[in-house]
């Protein structure tokens, strides 16, 4: 049980449907910490974060409980990242270059490698080094097999048979190039269609210890692919799992740093407070009421935790802490802001074109598509630090004016006069300021579509893109499925904390009320005016 009361503690939402299915997503995630640990450091700016507000007092914890604790946020991290990320792969490990690591991991291999070369040269020559190889690329390549690849394990076993190996090696009758072959004609059987090539440059080789060397390198690639095999493979599994696992990992977390949960609180209340009193009411869609039955200021559930979702893609990263449950996904949150932010200076730029332009050009759908991509090739480099917007949208201006120009004249229409070519630049440049009112209104209306796209569930028709949104339809489009999924997996796993969270804030309200002494209006303005 968590060690703070005032924390929701969901002792079963963490317990697997089976103690199989749970071993086989341990078994999964075990062993594969290496994989992750790039990704949990980029995302987890943790070590830069603000104080943090203490709701229980802290207690001491051992070396043991901390390596545990880091153990199974690593795992959970990993999971989530496979169910998360379509794309995630498992890439082999590389050192930096000049490192003391990589420096040291040359230095054993060459002296192993020596060694071999000396066994083998010596009259006669000493197999024990290359039998113990030949050892391991068996287990090796064992490891690769199926349950149903009988006849290739037989085949295997048979002909990397090392007794018989070591009575070859005594008797003086051992041919270790015969060994060669058949190791790589059945690595060749085994490997992905993308390592033939490789493969087939081990038959190019014919000194002894460079082929070792070699088959070695290759059957390293190949671990990686079976390993993003089994990813794949998995991954349907995980998806089942993933949400007790990720529920009980960090439940573990919870019991063992009770603070766990401080800035959820804050975010969650924040978002209450904001729909409550539509605070940012031209920038965020509320996305809902109060409760039905009016007798509690409290807005509904399901549209506070929308609201805070949405407001996660405003987030001031540099500034404010991170929301612990979403704490893997901080980087996808950043990089869907950064995407919207794109979008809006995209939709305003074309808005404001199209505006001023000929109704003719607007209606062109050629012209449209390529004046897009040229701002948005132009808006490419948003992310990084050198990138200025204001100059950016001085040479997408020019751009633009020149495009415009070029296609009324293609259409027989009125050339744009200097002075219009001149409002139609000045009106692109003021996009740069977030006060900007067409830049506002599309970052508004963005927004609105993805409430709506978010509040929508399987069984309601999707919302239609709101008016002035149709030439970024598709990457609009493309946004809101990858947040949704990604909202819509975060409220699977932690929706009973955001639920107790959000209950305990009504009953407190509910428990306040009663204080202002009159009807029901007069004590929701009585709450409000005590905010």
């Amino acid at each position: 049980m968590s060690e703070n009361p005032g924390k929701p503690n969901i002792n079963e939402a963490g317990k697997s449907k089976s103690n199989d299915s749970e071993q086989d997503l341990e078994d999964a995630v075990e062993g594969s910490d290496e994989a992750v640990q790039k990704t949990i450091k980029s995302v987890s700016p943790s070590t830069q974060r603000v104080q943090r507000p203490h709701s229980s007092p802290p207690r001491f914890v051992t070396v043991e409980e901390l390596l545990e604790t880091a153990k199974g946020v690593t795992n959970m991290a990993l999971a989530h990242e496979i169910v998360v990320n379509g794309d995630f792969r498992i890439k082999p490990v590389e050192l930096p270059e000049d490192s003391l690591e990589k420096r040291v991991k040359e230095i054993v291999h060459k002296a192993f490698w020596d060694c071999l070369s000396v066994q083998l040269s010596e009259e006669p020559p000493t197999y024990d080094h290359a039998i113990k190889l030949v050892g391991e690329i068996k287990e090796t390549l064992l490891s690769f097999l199926l349950p149903g690849h009988t006849r290739l394990r037989n085949q295997i076993t048979e002909v990397l048979d090392l007794d018989l190996i070591k009575q070859e090696a005594e008797n003086g009758a051992l041919d270790i190039s015969k060994l060669a072959e058949f190791i790589i004609g059945m690595m060749g059987t085994l490997c992905a269609p993308a390592r033939d090539e490789e493969v087939r440059k081990l038959k190019d080789i014919k000194e002894i210890v460079p082929l070792f060397r070699a088959i070695f390198s290759v059957l390293d690639l190949m671990k990686v692919d079976m390993a993003n095999f089994a990813v794949t493979s998995i991954r349907p599994h995980l998806m089942q799992q993933s949400v007790d696992y990720e529920r009980k990992k960090f439940q573990q977390l919870l019991e063992k740093q009770p603070n766990s949960l401080d800035f959820v609180t804050q975010w969650l209340e924040e978002a209450a407070d904001d729909l409550m009193n539509q605070k940012y009411k031209n920038a965020l869609p509320a996305g809902g009421g109060a409760a039905g039955s009016g007798d509690g200021p409290m807005p509904n559930p399901v549209a506070v935790q929308n609201y805070a979702y949405l407001k996660l893609l405003k987030w001031d990263h540099l500034q404010r802490p991170f929301p612990e449950t979403v704490l893997m996904d901080q980087a996808r949150f950043q990089e869907l802001q950064l995407q919207l932010e794109q979008l809006t200076i995209l939709g305003a730029v074309l808005l404001v074109t199209f505006s001023m332009a000929a109704p003719g050009i607007s209606s062109q759908a050629d012209f449209a598509e390529k004046l897009k991509m040229i701002v948005k090739v132009l808006l490419t480099d948003t992310h990084l630090p050198s990138f200025h917007l204001k100059d950016a949208l001085t040479t997408i201006g020019e751009k633009v004016c020149l495009e415009v120009s070029s296609c009324l004249a293609l259409c027989g229409l009125t050339a744009f006069t200097t002075e219009k070519e001149a409002v139609l630049k000045g009106q692109i440049q003021s996009v740069a300021s977030p006060d900007d009112p067409i830049r506002r209104i599309m970052d508004s209306r963005i927004l609105i579509f993805l409430e709506g796209y978010l509040a929508s569930g399987h069984q309601k028709p999707l919302p239609t893109v709101p008016g002035g949104l149709g030439p970024v339809q598709k990457e609009l489009e493309e946004v809101a499925i990858k947040f949704v999924r990604l909202v819509n997996y975060n409220k699977m796993v932690f929706s009973p904390y955001y639920d107790a969270i959000l209950k305990a804030r009504t009953e407190s309200w509910r428990s306040f009320l009663p204080e202002a002494g009159q009807g029901p209006l007069h004590r929701i303005r009585f709450c409000c005016r005590a905010l």
